[in-house]
């Protein structure tokens, strides 16, 4: 199960089986990234709410990226390596949220 797999919010039969291509690096990934923006804008035409659609889906899924995938891998890494933040800090700042 990859991780198209997970995204939730698309119904099941809109959902790609496969991401539209590889990528082996940080830069080719920014490339495929970059490539879906220009052809949503290509489709859609030029104009301040496209370029604000495509700039709030990026940061959408780099949020929901970080909430996770991030987060569950620092506290993972947390668990086994110990947290560098002072506990009174941390407690005082959940105990606020």
């Amino acid at each position: 199960m990859g991780l198209v797999a997970l995204m939730p919010y698309i119904k099941r039969h809109e959902r790609l089986a496969e991401p539209p291509a590889k990528a082996q690096t940080p830069g080719e990934l920014n490339y495929h990234f970059t490539m879906i923006a220009i052809r949503y804008i290509e489709e859609q035409g030029l104009s301040y709410q496209t370029i604000n659609d495509v700039m709030g889906a990026l940061d959408g899924a780099s949020k929901e990226f970080y909430r996770r995938v991030a987060v569950p891998y620092e506290n993972k890494k947390i668990r086994e390596n110990g947290d560098v933040y002072p506990w009174p800090l941390v407690e005082t700042l959940n105990a606020e949220s």
